[in-house]
């Protein structure tokens, strides 16, 4: 008897134990969203106001005013080449070069054989041939990547009227809790997830419609590994996926801010000094895929 007993009491006090965990789990839920930070209970001035909030502590984060005032940046590290497949074929060394907001270069391999140059609406290649026009596409891409880039964001698009923000809630990205942020155009939509504790992001998630297929395209950046370089905080390790294939990963070896880079470093006449000094190496072929 005392055994059913004593039997009946232990799943009576699991039994009390499961509801008092969901009981905790559930008011912690709530909490979580309360109206404060729900944005179904915000108006949308309040979801703005959030927003803006949770992008100040980003630019805190990587470094506040010292962050704000970059104008250049050059980084040099290994990039990952990917098959049609998306197989990684191997890694090649890199340098890029940033003006901001709409100038960058990429050197490719140790030789500089392969380098793509944009410069706001125009662009320029230097390959094996020789130094030629982007094709436009790539140039239009370039324009679109150069609005959305977060730098750019934090730094100059808060100030544009065309792109509306919005505070998406909270989640979880990578087992880490963030809050969401949308900055949005009449074409597409970036979602930024910001660690709630150290305020770095984490994902950003570009959706979009392809104009010639009209499908939709949705692109996820992954920030990782992040270090102090100077005054400002860096994410030393970035991969990129495409509609959930990884196209991209790239890993930073060193990165320095307003270097002084040469006032010509982005224009094609840059691009014909080295094809004078490299034009002619021949094993530039190799060091193709690297920019597809």
């Amino acid at each position: 008897m005392w055994l059913k007993f004593s039997n009946a009491w232990k799943r009576f006090s699991c039994a009390l134990l499961l509801v008092s965990a969901a009981y905790v789990a559930s008011n912690a839920a709530i909490a979580a969203m309360r109206p404060g930070q729900n944005p179904d209970a915000m108006m949308p001035e309040q979801r703005v106001a959030k927003a803006r909030e949770i992008l100040n502590q980003l630019t805190e984060a990587l470094g506040g005013p010292a962050y704000l005032e970059v104008r250049e940046r050059e980084c040099d590290g290994r990039r990952a080449q990917f098959g049609h497949a998306g197989e990684l074929l191997g890694f090649i060394d890199f340098k890029d070069y940033w003006r901001y907001p709409d100038k960058h270069r990429i050197d490719y391999s140790k030789k500089g054989n392969i380098i793509d140059v944009f410069d706001g609406n125009q662009g320029w290649t230097m390959d094996r041939a020789g130094v030629s026009e982007e094709p436009a596409q790539a140039v239009s891409d370039f324009a679109v990547a150069a609005k959305y880039n977060v730098d750019n964001v934090l730094r100059f698009g808060l100030k544009d009227q065309t792109l509306n923000l919005n505070y998406a809630g909270q989640g979880i990205v990578d087992m880490h809790p963030v809050d969401w942020v949308e900055i949005s155009d009449d074409q597409r939509t970036l979602r930024l997830g910001i660690d709630r504790s150290s305020h770095l992001l984490l994902h950003s998630v570009m959706n979009s419609v392809d104009e010639n297929t009209q499908q939709r395209m949705q692109e996820t950046t992954i920030y990782t590994n992040y270090q102090r370089k100077g005054s400002v905080m860096v994410a030393l390790q970035v991969s990129r996926e495409r509609n959930g294939e990884r196209n991209y990963q790239a890993f930073y070896d060193t990165c320095t801010f307003d270097p002084h880079l040469p006032e010509d470093m982005f224009s094609k006449a840059a691009l014909e000094t080295r094809y004078a000094q490299v034009g002619n190496k021949k094993d530039k072929d190799r060091y193709r895929n690297a920019r597809e």
